[in-house]
């Protein structure tokens, strides 16, 4: 092979081993709300440093392998285990967030519709990150 050819077979398979799944503004707008409560409500606890008997909800891939399961029926939010701790009242054990405020009814509602159209999560990965203070103590 002449070098040329060798050079850019090898920027082919460099490039070929680094792609990623594309961006789509579309979904990424639609998941931008439950990203929000996500982030605000769930991600501080259920991220990078949970304990290992608590579902990762810290990048979309993971939250994916919810979906599909008991803890996310597509469909139907009220069998969801995943909605289902979010509106249970403090007083019942296993409410999350654990102790302090529950999540607004806003954010009820966008996870509820969220879960009721199909749970849809964005192809390609994405981190999520804690927002604000702990939305309850730990």
């Amino acid at each position: 092979m002449k070098p040329p050819i060798l050079i850019a077979c090898c920027l082919v398979v460099l490039l070929a081993s680094c792609r990623t799944t594309p961006t789509n503004p579309a979904e990424e707008h639609a998941f931008a709300p439950v990203r929000a409560v996500l982030e605000t409500n769930c991600v501080h606890c259920h991220g990078d440093n949970r304990l290992s008997t608590m579902p990762p909800i810290n990048d979309t891939h993971a939250l994916t392998k919810l979906v599909g399961t008991s803890w996310i029926v597509p469909g139907k939010p009220e069998v969801s285990r995943f909605f289902q701790v979010v509106i249970f009242p403090d007083t019942v054990p296993g409410a999350m967030p654990p102790s302090g405020h529950a999540i607004s009814p806003r954010e009820v509602g966008i996870l509820r519709e969220w879960i009721k159209v199909g749970a849809k999560v964005p192809a390609h990965n994405m981190t999520l990150h804690p927002k604000g203070p702990l939305p309850r103590s730990i």
